[in-house]
This record gives structure tokens, C-alpha cells and sequence, in this order.
């Protein structure tokens, strides 16, 4: 039996051919080729044209390779962000989508001989062995007056161009579509890691446009952040609606003015009111580099609980020190929304009778009309017989909808013990101000979509309304803030469920016009409406497992695949209208205090 050891000589037999050559024919003999030991390197690789260099019109045949040089091999990653130089002053913006090893010079079949010799090494020899990165062109920078600039890929770079990767902020921001300025988010990252560069700070914030330079600000185009639990969801959510609250931001509404805005945050665990409080963990240090950043940080003063008063049961919280202000919700919104309690099994033919109920009852009771005052007028017989025999409500109809819409749960929510709702808009859609609306307390998911519905129908109707009861909603630039949307804006098959999404698909049309934004928070993407969705314009995700969840959120297929993969506070951005989409890491730590401890 032959001894390895026999061929030892066989390891360098096929060392040292310049791997921009390709292949050498067999038999060939070789001198090791040293680099010039003079100088240093310029970047972690060059060009490769062995197997041709092309950009193309169709992204499926374009072939751009690099090779990436020995030293540099440990520094590259899927995902990274290289440049390549033409020979003008021009440069080629691009991203590494594979890395492979590639077999440098034919050999003779030594597979068995080269494992076990691997196998006894402590190091992995690569000699033998070039590491290919493929990559993908996504903008051509040039300068233009000085001003640097971006336009698709149209031209080639030169064979054995050196590429480098990009560490310079404008370069990186200019090649990504991304603002300079804007809403914080997080800070650009490849493979969790962030992306550093030799400026001060190291790290590239990504931001979205909050101005009208060019187009509204994506405030009011509408956002979606979508993760699992444990993905950092909360945590991130804050922060972003945090910024939205930041003293410069001022937004032109259509009167002339400018203003800040309000945020209405629908909170059902009972997280959102903490934001009136400092981060106990923030150091000043912390506060320091978020100040350098333009990072809005620190508990928001402005911060009231609005707490509904459902049934018998209270709220007590000794989380947060924010302000909380008890009200109700009275049954005289229901005049123009009778869908509120038409829950989600009456068909159209008992919803057409329960409006017809509604409209006659307010006609006799006026505004100041009950639940209960519309529960004896529903109970009445002489009623069910008189609209039975003139043909307008068959008696078998007028049984469903009085069945539907005398229930415990409405009657703990309309006209309870506390001031109404509509008592107090100018404290609840306050300029500059958080109002947080809590329904952990709420023990009936029923009541809890009620009020929920109640309070966004009514803000929502106000910014669309040429004709508006409160001025102060309409004349406020306003973020209505959902968390588990998708509790209250799903794809389900009930009047109720239609004219939900009917009243919010449209308010999410008219966002820009009448400075409304929906911040829809969810874990479960997929169950919210098809209507809805097509209209947000900026979708966040971080971590979510289920297949069906990362499909529905329609980002690109090459972070697909990261997604299930991805840590707490790293996330992927997609807006078109913003930036390339891109991965980035949110902050270590909340702005504000997060947690109950």
C-alpha cells in the first residue's frame, strides 16, 4: 500500500499561474510567481474576465465576478457593498450576491489524497483555490458639478479593474438611494454586522424622507412593521414613533401652516405609555452619540394614557408615570358608523335592517340618544310587527339583528361611567403630543375592537371629511399608530369586516393629501387586508418564522431568505420610494423605557 507521504510532491506541482488566466493545460510546468513586494494593496481584489464580463438590460445576464485576494478573503461576505472604477472618474456601485471557491489549475484526480491530507492539517490550505465573489450592479455614481450622483448600470468596467469595498458614507448613501436626512431607523448592516467607514461616526444611519423635496414625506404614505415575538417588534416600534415626536418636525398642512404632528397609538399590551419615561439602562454616553446622530431620544412629556372605561373592570398601572385620563365611548357614534355593532356575523340583508333601526331610533332619541334607550326601542314588539307587516324588515330578520346587537359586551362599552370621547378631542389629538389608548384591561375581545374601531373611524373620518366636526383632527398632522393590526384590519367576509377595510383603505389613499399616516404594527402580515397593504408604501421586518408571514410582506427574494435568520433588532427595509432595500440594525437600546421593571 502506497504511504501519502509518497506524494508530498504533488502538492505544488500546479502552484503559482496567475488566476486571471484561467486554467493551465496539463502537463504544463510552473514557477511560482511572488507579488512585488514594493507598495501595498489597493482593494480585496480585482475583475475577473475569464468567463467574460457583462452588464445587461435583463439582470439574469449580467456577469460580474471578482476575484478576491487571499488576504482579503476573510472580509467578504454576501451581502457586501464593493465599488468598481471606470477608467474615468466614474465607479460602479455593487453588492456581493455569491462567493464560491473555484478550482485555480487542472489536476490529476488526487480527491482521496488532498481530503486526508486536509484532515491532518490544522489549517485549511487554500492554495489550490481561488474565492470567486459575484456581483451585482445596482448604481453608477459620477459627479455632476461637484454633486455626486447615481444612474443605472449602462456601461462595463475594464477587466482586472481593482475593487475595493465601500466605506465612504456619501458614496455608500449616494449608491443606495439613500437620504441624508429624515426619520432615524437604524444603521445600514450586512449579516448583522453594521457597516463601517473612516468617517465620524463610523456607522451609516438610514433615515426616511420627512420632507416635501421630492414627494410627501413617507410618514404620510404609511408604514407596516412586521415581526415575530422575541424579534425586537416593540422595541423598534417605539423608537421609530419616538422620532415622529422630535421638537423640529414640522409638517405643512393645508392651511399654510406648519405643525407638528400628533400620534394616536392603539396599545394592547400596555407598552406604548412608557414613552412618557426615561430608559433607566441610557447612559449619558448613549445620549450623547444619539444627539450627535440626530436621534430623538428620552422620555416624551407629552404622553397621555387614554384609558376607556369598559364594564366594572379598571386599570391600574404603576409601569409608566404618564397621565391617564378615563372616557367612554358614547352610543351616538354609532348615528354615522352602524357597523360598529354589526360584529361580524350579520349578513347584508340584516345590516341593511339594523341601519334602518339606528336611523329611525336617532330620528326620535336625537344625539343624546343610549345603548340602552336602543335596546328598549329594538325590544319593543309593536315595532317588529309594524316594519314586519309593511314589508321593510321580515320579522325572522328583525330577530337576528336584535340577537347581534344586545350583548353584555355593548353594553359595557357605550355610556359608561366617564367623560365621552368626543368631550375631549383637543386633549386627545394634541400637536407634539402621544396618546396612548390601552385596552389590555379589556377583557372581551369583542368591547376591545369596538373602542378600537370607534376611536380610528372617528380620527380617520375627521381627515376626510370636507365638513369636519373638530377642527383640531383635521388641521393636525396626524399618525394613527396600530399594534396588532391585524386583529382589526383582516381579510374576513362580513359587512362589518368590508366597511372597515373600505374606510381605511381609502383613508390610506388620501394619507398625503390630508396628512394621515397608519404605523400598523403586526406579527401576523399575511391575515391583514390585500386593499390595505397596497397601500403602504414602507414595510420593516425583522425576525419572523413562518413562511406564509415572509411571503405576504413582499420584499425582495434575496432577503427572503434572511429574514427567519435575523436577530433581535436586525431588520430588512423595503421602500421603493426611499432607498434600495437594505438590512439594517436598529438600536441596542430603547430611546425610552421599555420593559416592566
Amino acid at each position: 500500500m502506497t504511504d501519502l507521504g509518497d506524494f508530498e510532491s504533488f502538492e505544488g506541482d500546479a502552484s503559482g499561474s496567475d488566476p486571471a488566466d484561467g486554467a493551465a493545460d496539463e502537463g504544463d510546468t510552473f514557477e511560482r510567481i511572488e507579488p512585488d513586494p514594493v507598495g501595498s494593496d489597493r482593494g480585496i481584489g480585482t475583475l475577473s474576465a475569464a468567463d467574460g464580463l457583462r452588464i445587461s438590460e435583463e439582470s439574469d445576464e449580467t456577469h460580474l465576478r471578482a476575484y478576491v485576494t487571499a488576504d482579503n478573503r476573510d472580509d467578504v461576505r454576501v451581502g457586501t457593498y464593493l465599488l468598481a472604477p471606470y477608467p474615468d472618474d466614474e465607479k460602479l456601485f455593487c453588492r456581493v450576491s455569491a462567493l464560491s471557491y473555484e478550482q485555480e489549475y487542472r489536476v490529476d484526480d488526487a480527491t482521496e489524497i488532498h481530503s486526508k491530507r486536509a484532515m491532518r492539517r490544522e489549517e485549511i490550505e487554500e492554495t489550490d483555490y481561488k474565492l470567486l465573489a459575484t456581483l451585482e450592479p445596482v448604481a453608477v455614481l459620477y459627479s455632476d458639478d461637484g454633486e455626486l450622483k447615481r444612474r443605472m448600470t449602462d456601461r462595463v468596467p475594464k477587466p482586472k479593474a481593482v475593487v475595493r469595498q465601500a466605506d465612504d458614507k456619501p458614496e455608500i448613501k449616494t449608491g443606495l438611494k439613500m437620504p441624508e436626512d429624515g426619520v432615524f431607523l437604524g444603521h445600514l448592516s450586512v449579516g448583522g454586522e453594521k457597516v463601517r467607514t473612516a468617517a465620524e461616526p463610523p456607522t451609516i444611519d438610514y433615515r426616511l424622507k420627512d420632507d416635501y423635496g421630492d414627494g410627501d414625506p413617507l410618514v404620510f404614505r404609511h408604514t407596516l412593521v412586521a415581526g415575530g415575538t422575541g424579534s425586537g417588534k416593540t422595541h423598534g416600534a417605539k423608537n421609530v414613533l419616538r422620532q415622529f415626536l422630535g421638537e423640529e418636525r414640522r409638517y405643512e398642512m393645508a392651511d399654510g401652516a406648519e405643525r407638528r404632528a400628533a400620534v394616536v397609538q392603539f396599545d394592547p399590551q400596555d407598552e406604548y405609555a412608557q414613552m412618557h419615561d426615561d430608559n433607566p439602562d441610557v447612559t449619558d454616553a448613549d445620549r450623547r452619540r444619539w444627539e450627535r446622530e440626530g436621534v430623538a431620544c428620552g422620555g416624551h412629556d407629552d404622553t397621555v394614557a387614554f384609558v376607556p372605561k369598559v364594564g366594572a373592570g379598571g386599570y391600574a398601572a404603576d409601569h409608566h408615570r404618564a397621565e391617564q385620563v378615563e372616557f367612554t365611548i358614547p352610543f351616538s357614534m354609532v348615528r354615522r358608523r352602524p357597523w360598529l355593532v354589526a360584529g361580524a356575523s350579520l349578513n347584508d340583508n340584516q345590516y341593511n335592517a339594523l341601519r334602518l333601526l339606528i336611523e329611525r331610533f336617532f330620528e326620535q332619541a336625537g344625539d343624546s340618544g343610549t345603548y340602552r334607550q336602543f335596546v328598549d326601542y329594538v325590544d319593543d314588539p309593536a315595532l317588529r310587527e309594524e316594519l314586519d307587516e309593511s314589508g321593510r324588515v321580515h320579522e325572522a330578520t328583525y330577530d337576528a339583528v336584535k340577537r347581534r346587537v344586545i350583548g353584555s359586551a355593548f353594553h359595557d362599552v357605550f355610556d359608561q361611567d366617564a367623560r365621552p370621547i368626543t368631550d375631549q378631542i383637543r386633549r386627545f389629538v394634541r400637536p407634539g403630543g402621544l396618546t396612548v389608548v390601552p385596552t389590555y384591561h379589556v377583557n372581551d375581545s369583542r368591547a376591545t375592537e369596538v373602542v378600537v374601531l370607534a376611536l380610528a373611524s372617528l380620527l380617520v373620518d375627521e381627515k376626510l371629511s370636507n365638513a369636519p366636526r373638530y377642527d383640531r383632527v383635521k388641521e393636525t398632522p396626524l399618525v394613527v399608530g396600530m399594534d396588532e393590526a391585524h386583529n382589526f384590519l383582516t381579510d374576513a367576509d362580513s359587512v362589518q369586516a368590508r366597511k372597515v377595510i373600505g374606510k381605511f383603505t381609502e383613508a390610506a389613499k388620501q394619507g398625503r393629501k390630508e396628512r394621515l399616516g397608519l404605523f400598523l404594527i403586526t406579527q401576523d402580515p399575511q391575515d391583514i387586508h390585500e386593499a390595505v397593504f397596497k397601500q403602504i408604501n414602507t414595510t420593516i421586518v425583522l425576525n419572523l418564522g413562518d413562511e406564509d408571514a415572509i411571503k405576504s410582506v413582499n420584499i425582495p427574494s434575496k432577503l427572503e431568505g434572511k429574514v427567519p435568520y435575523m436577530e433581535k433588532g436586525q431588520m430588512v427595509v423595503y421602500s421603493p420610494d426611499n432607498s434600495e432595500p437594505v438590512e439594517i440594525t436598529g438600536l441596542p437600546k430603547c430611546v425610552t423605557k421599555h420593559g416592566r421593571e
